[in-house]
């Protein structure tokens, strides 16, 4: 499809889709739009390849019908009419979208919005605090769009309760530990309830309790997640954040990774992980601080997983420890090497636990590390402290 046709599909375009679409006509070359825009070329490219793909799913694919296969879109069932005497009358070809163009088209929006962002504005560090201490800060389990009801699961969850639980939450262990040079922001995955504008669990599509549209639940993430990263930045000199992949939200933990990567570009005391794969690893000394949702993995299986993937950390470490959510419910264990620790979470049981008997209590914990000696401190909030 070209440029031009871009232009003329409804809805397809907002004001920047159209600026980058006429400065190409203009300029002749999608090269020369980008050094007039002061873009990277590659990511005017790819935006141009979104948009077409975006339209061939609206339904604007020349060639769909004619020959060969719209743009974003593989081959499936095809469907033959013959005659009496063998000759094709007619077919009908199914073509579904391809999966990996549409993951490839939704990093290529991420990159899009990651140059449109405000940006974090440095702030001072507080004063020295101990070097040799790590105050590790975990929130797992939020699911953030979930609605629960006391009568069923014995409290409420909503998106304003979950906003205000987290923050109060967050403020309280922060206050809590020890002055500690590094902080670790464990988002430990399932932050959202769910992924996308169908309230469904990501690969198995069972219906969930939802409060409101997705564009309210990325909203209520979004000012969570600033604010318990800017709070931990005001106590700390240094943060590292995690923003794991979880079961109920697969894509949003890509994005919400590009997202704050971009927010605080200009920050250099803060760095976001973004491993490629869900499991992400943390050295401080001779202590290794692992980390992984829980949802690929079972406890057992860790050590063995992170000593195979992170050697040199392993062999440079004598005192490990992995942290995982998914159970909603607090066990510990110690392996070869390798202690596990699975973290409950501070929302309330939805419908489909409290019918499944599943019971745990709410509470979020903030652990201190030392680089030598592993852990030296732990500070415990649950919901009724906030109140």
């Amino acid at each position: 499809m070209e440029i031009e046709e871009l232009l003329k599909v409804d809805g397809l375009c907002n004001d920047h889709h159209r600026l980058v679409l006429n400065t190409i006509i203009q300029e002749g070359s999608i090269r020369g739009a980008a050094r007039k825009l002061g873009r990277n070329k590659n990511s005017v490219q790819d935006m141009v390849k979104a948009l077409r793909d975006r339209a061939a799913r609206l339904g604007f694919a020349p060639g769909h019908f004619e020959d060969g296969v719209a743009p974003g879109y593989l081959m499936g069932k095809v469907t033959v009419q013959r005659s009496g005497d063998g000759t094709v009358e007619r077919t009908w070809e199914r073509q579904s979208p391809d999966d990996q163009l549409r993951h490839e088209a939704q990093l290529a929006a991420i990159e899009a919005m990651k140059e449109e962002l405000p940006r974090f504005i440095p702030i001072n560090p507080p004063p020295m605090a101990n070097s040799k201490l790590c105050n590790l800060f975990t929130l797992t389990d939020s699911h953030i769009g979930a609605l629960c009801w006391h009568k069923e699961g014995g409290d409420d969850w909503d998106l304003e309760i979950a906003e205000k639980t987290l923050i109060a939450a967050f403020s309280h262990m922060i206050a809590s530990c020890p002055k500690a040079n590094l902080a670790i922001v464990n988002q430990l995955g399932d932050f959202l309830h769910f992924d996308g504008n169908k309230a469904v669990t990501p690969t198995h599509g069972f219906l969930l309790d939802a409060d409101g549209r997705f564009r309210k639940v990325i909203g209520v993430a979004i000012r969570v997640l600033r604010t318990v990263v800017d709070m931990a930045l005001a106590s700390h000199d240094r943060v590292h954040v995690i923003l794991a992949e979880g079961n109920h939200d697969e894509v949003s933990s890509i994005w919400l990774q590009a997202m704050f990567a971009a927010l605080y570009e200009n920050e250099p005391r803060i760095t976001i992980d973004q491993s490629a794969l869900p499991y992400y690893a943390v050295q401080h000394g001779k202590t290794m601080i692992a980390f992984h949702h829980g949802h690929m993995k079972k406890n057992e299986g860790l050590p063995l997983y992170f000593a195979a993937s992170y050697p040199e950390m392993w062999g440079k470490t004598t005192k490990r420890y992995a942290h995982v959510g998914h159970r909603h419910h607090v066990e510990e264990k110690e392996h070869s090497g390798m202690k596990v620790i699975q973290h409950s979470t501070l929302a309330a049981r939805d419908a489909y636990a409290a019918r499944g008997g599943w019971h745990s209590e709410r509470q979020a914990v903030a652990i201190t590390y030392h680089e030598d000696h592993g852990e030296v401190a732990r500070s415990t909030v649950v919901p009724g402290m906030l109140n």
